[in-house]
């Protein structure tokens, strides 16, 4: 520093600049809310698992991610996520200092656990299952897994569940793992390599697609609740702040959105239902996913609702044709087609343009209140049923003091369109309601199911035209299916 520049501070002013900085130094330390303020930064660790946390094309999603997301927002800071591959490692990682602020990672309230962590606000009840495969002897109690071979998530609170009941039933054994995560266990059922797994209704729901010779043999026991874990400290600020939020989204409707978003279309395939979409994956979709991945580029649409679209309409068939003359692979009705500049139906690339230029049409007529995703299953609903239709149900829906902006809301007013008493209210009158309702749900797991076949597989750039490959889901394929 040049001489110039010092100047004399008075004793005085030194003095109170030394005592204050001393009386800072014994003051409190922040709170753990408000270091995480400070920072700037929520640091989550959670599971890499289609009921949790995974990619898709359009970047992070999942349950706990979007969860995560609105809290750190709540808060003011960005999401740091991290994942971890076993749940031992993810109770070690919060016990740990220096670890994460919390773990959002589809865990249930365990007392085994409640010397490591904390557990936060309930937000979803969840039944343990036991689970084995079609074709086999059902079983009905503890006693009917005697002598068969049972695995279970290692760490998990269904593993000292299991350890619990062996108390009363010394001959029931089974074996935990630390290196699968729960559609392995589903698929080892799936594929006969075990008798039995012990895995939770939410995630069974979400994965039985994927192997549906598996089958719920019976509960083992009551509903469980899933909350976050936090790290076990007397700070209570960022254990009330979990709860406020979740206290909040409760209240506004935010938690059942996510919850009907992430789960409320998991159960439309039945065991015949899922195999034949498997075969028609690697049988039929190839030939059209050029074309389905063209007009995604062109209009702004995943390829992939576009594709579901297409399984819904006519199981891609482009010559199929319906007793009402809608005709192709996207099933469109003579007026539809001229509207949207198709002069050949059963052409299946003309049918895919068709179709994607008509859903982006019905969708530019929706409100623009109506937020995504909903808006795109209202898109789909009025592409099914009619626009008109769809403004019915929504007024039925404000009405009857429920959102007419949430599908979650509006999808259980579609069915009174087939009540007299309802109907005669509307200003178009009657429709066969409830099949918009099962046309969207079905749309919405086959997307679901697409989407993730096709991850983590990078999105790749459209083919030249003539040119077709598998979508990268035959080495996913369970054995069998």
């Amino acid at each position: 520093m040049s001489p110039r520049l010092i100047r004399k501070i008075p004793v005085p002013a030194l003095l109170a600049a030394v005592l204050t900085t001393l009386l800072a130094g014994c003051g409190e330390q922040p709170s753990r809310l408000e270091q995480i303020r400070d920072d700037g930064t929520l640091r989550v660790v959670t599971r890499n698992t289609p009921t949790t946390y995974y990619q898709d094309r359009h970047g992070d999603t999942g349950l706990e991610y979007e969860l995560s997301k609105r809290f750190a927002q709540s808060l003011g800071v960005r999401l740091e996520i991290s994942t971890t591959a076993t749940l031992d490692d993810l109770y070690h990682q919060l016990s740990s200092e220096n670890g994460p602020d919390l773990a959002a990672a589809g865990v249930t309230i365990n007392p085994e656990r409640e010397d490591q962590v904390r557990f936060a606000e309930p937000y979803l009840e969840t039944t343990p299952q036991v689970v084995y495969r079609r074709g086999k002897r059902q079983p009905r109690d503890i006693e009917d897994l005697y002598g068969k071979r049972i695995m279970v998530l290692k760490g998990s609170t269904l593993a000292d569940m299991l350890r619990g009941l062996q108390q009363e039933h010394p001959n029931l054994v089974f074996e935990e793992s630390d290196s699968l995560e729960v559609a392995d266990l589903l698929r080892l059922v799936n594929d006969e390599e075990i008798d039995h797994a012990v895995v939770y209704s939410n995630e069974l729901v979400v994965n039985q697609a994927f192997y549906p010779a598996v089958r719920v043999g019976f509960d083992l026991g009551d509903p469980r609740s899933m909350a976050w874990a936090l790290p076990r400290e007397p700070d209570d600020t960022l254990l009330e702040a979990v709860r406020e939020f979740f206290a909040g989204i409760k209240a506004d409707g935010t938690l059942d959105q996510l919850i009907e978003r992430f789960y409320g279309h998991s159960d439309v395939l039945d065991y015949v239902g899922a195999r034949a979409f498997a075969r028609h994956m690697t049988q039929r979709l190839p030939r059209f996913e050029t074309q389905f991945r063209q007009a995604g580029d062109q209009y702004a649409l995943d390829w992939r609702l576009l594709a579901a679209m297409g399984y819904q309409e006519s199981l891609w068939d482009p010559d199929a044709r319906s007793p009402t003359g809608v005709r192709g692979l996207m099933m469109l009705t003579l007026p539809t087609a001229k509207f949207v500049g198709v002069t050949n139906r059963i052409d299946p690339k003309q049918s895919i343009f068709g179709g994607a230029r008509y859903l982006i049409w019905v969708r530019d007529q929706l409100s623009t209140d109506i937020p995504e995703p909903d808006r795109t299953w209202f898109a789909l609903a009025a592409y099914n049923v009619g626009l008109g239709h769809l403004d019915d149900a929504r007024t039925l829906t404000r009405n009857n003091g429920r959102d007419p902006n949430r599908w979650i809301d509006v999808k259980d007013h579609l069915p009174l369109l087939q009540k007299k008493q309802w109907y005669t209210q509307t200003r178009y009158g009657y429709a066969r309601g409830s099949e918009p309702v099962h046309y969207v749900q079905n749309i919405r797991r086959y997307y679901e199911i697409l989407q993730w076949v096709t991850q983590p597989q990078a999105e790749t750039a459209s083919l030249p035209e003539g040119e077709y490959h598998a979508p990268g889901i035959l080495e996913q394929l369970p054995q069998g299916i």
